[in-house]
């Protein structure tokens, strides 16, 4: 690049530069020459840039996990804004194009505790703690269509975003966290629907209420882990995808949705405790009456919970990094 250099006597002098320096400049710098020896600084603004005030580029390595043990759960806390955007974009994608939009949350569980209030309560005459069918059932359906949602989307959350896994890394336990996470909304619009329930029948809150937020977490933590084992599963074998209906509705009977966990004969209770979400089921309803009393089975489900979210959390990682290449 030539620049042209101002004329001292008659004479023109040209100077060439290359390289950055040339970038820097950009354009035409005028210099008057005193003499062929000395020659006048340039002013400041248009001074050439040393290569020491570069910006240096941040260098990031990437180094291969140790293990399928090692969970590295840092990692969705440095990916926070993703599993953000994925709750955010579920939420939308769910009633997008829908007449109704959010009011589906409500609909399915208020139409469903319709149906089990006639059936199973006013002609199968269930027994239900002596609370009204509607709040009995309605309180059940919250938790469990949380649940059965939840578990539904986590199992299938993998096999949607395959274009996404194939394509770019970010740590796959994102995906069924945020099937899981997603499902809270619903919850929460249906919620308000139970809270109007129980005014209409006299049916205050009591000091047990403030342990609803532990049995949610409860519920929370049951789908993510069985959505764990499904999930990788899934990827692998769509066998998974068939069977998960059959499974959700076979565990709804073996939890007490439609009848109280009292019938279960005492003996049996451990064995019934098995299943967290009979656990969760029967605290939701004591959490928000106070009519029946805590379930004896809690603790066995606790410690379920526990030992299907570790196993869950393991077993993904083990599979993660061969999903991408069988998805």
């Amino acid at each position: 690049m030539l620049l042209p250099w101002g004329e001292a006597g008659g004479e023109r002098i040209t100077s060439r530069f290359s390289g950055s320096h040339a970038c820097h400049l950009g354009r035409t710098v005028n210099q008057t020459v005193q003499s062929p020896e000395i020659r006048e600084p340039s002013p400041p603004h248009l001074a050439v840039p040393s290569s020491s005030h570069h910006s240096i580029t941040p260098l990031t390595v990437i180094r291969p996990k140790r293990g399928w043990w090692d969970l590295n759960l840092r990692e969705l806390w440095e990916y926070r804004e993703l599993l953000y955007f994925f709750v955010w974009r579920d939420v939308k994608v769910r009633y997008k194009q829908t007449l109704i939009g959010a009011a589906w949350a409500i609909i399915q569980p208020f139409m469903t505790m319709v149906v089990f209030s006639l059936f199973f309560g006013l002609l199968a005459q269930i027994p239900s703690n002596g609370l009204p069918y509607p709040v009995f059932y309605y309180s059940a359906l919250l938790p469990w269509m949380y649940f059965a949602g939840s578990l539904t989307h986590a199992t299938h959350v993998m096999v949607e975003h395959q274009r996404v896994i194939t394509k770019v890394y970010f740590p796959r336990l994102i995906l069924p966290v945020a099937a899981v996470l997603s499902g809270l909304v619903d919850f929460g619009i249906a919620f308000m629907i139970l809270i109007v329930m129980m005014a209409f029948y006299g049916i205050g809150l009591t000091p047990s209420v403030l342990w609803l937020p532990a049995f949610l977490l409860l519920a929370l933590t049951t789908a993510l882990g069985v959505g764990l084992w499904l999930s990788a599963l899934n990827a692998i074998y769509r066998d998974v995808r068939y069977a998960v209906p059959f499974l959700v509705q076979l565990w709804m009977f073996a939890s007490p949705v439609a009848y109280p966990g009292s019938i279960v004969p005492e003996r049996w209770q451990w064995l019934y405790g098995l299943n967290p979400m009979a656990g969760v089921i029967e605290g939701f309803r004591w959490a928000l009456t106070g009519q029946v009393h805590l379930p004896s089975l809690l603790p066995v489900s606790v410690v379920a919970v526990a030992l299907v979210l570790v196993g869950g959390l393991f077993y993904f990682r083990k599979m993660e990094g061969t999903i991408a290449d069988l998805v």
